[in-house]
């Protein structure tokens, strides 16, 4: 956030610079000019974004236990990554072992049919 309001704070400098070229610079700082209330409006509005962001960072450090002034944000969104990478994960695993316990019951109850109707073919083709 701040190399972008540093950048912005640059422009109007440059702005201001290019007064003192004359009528050379004139489309240039019109041009500039109206960049630039359209990026300053911009800066304020992210920058709002941002401080939202920070606080409810913080508020999460707080929930997980931590304390915000120890913890940064690239901590707590990397432990979060991970999280949610891990549960997937886990997810995936636990899917694939309710299919294949699936499976083998399907096989089970099938090679327990096959016994019974073996013998009841049997029992017809004797009768």
């Amino acid at each position: 956030m701040q190399a972008i309001s540093k950048g912005l704070e640059k422009v109007v400098q440059e702005l201001s610079s290019s007064e003192n070229d004359g009528p050379v610079s004139d489309n240039f700082r019109k041009e500039l000019k109206e960049f630039l209330c359209f990026a300053e409006a911009e800066v304020r509005s992210l920058a709002s974004l941002y401080a939202g962001v920070g606080r409810h960072v913080d508020a999460l450090i707080v929930y997980f236990g931590e304390d915000p002034a120890k913890c940064s944000f690239e901590q707590v969104t990397s432990t979060l990554l991970n999280f949610v990478r891990m549960f997937n994960k886990a997810h995936d695993e636990n899917c694939k072992q309710l299919e294949q316990e699936m499976k083998k019951l399907a096989e089970n109850e099938k090679s327990k049919a096959s016994p019974l109707q073996n013998e009841s073919k049997n029992t017809l083709q004797t009768s």
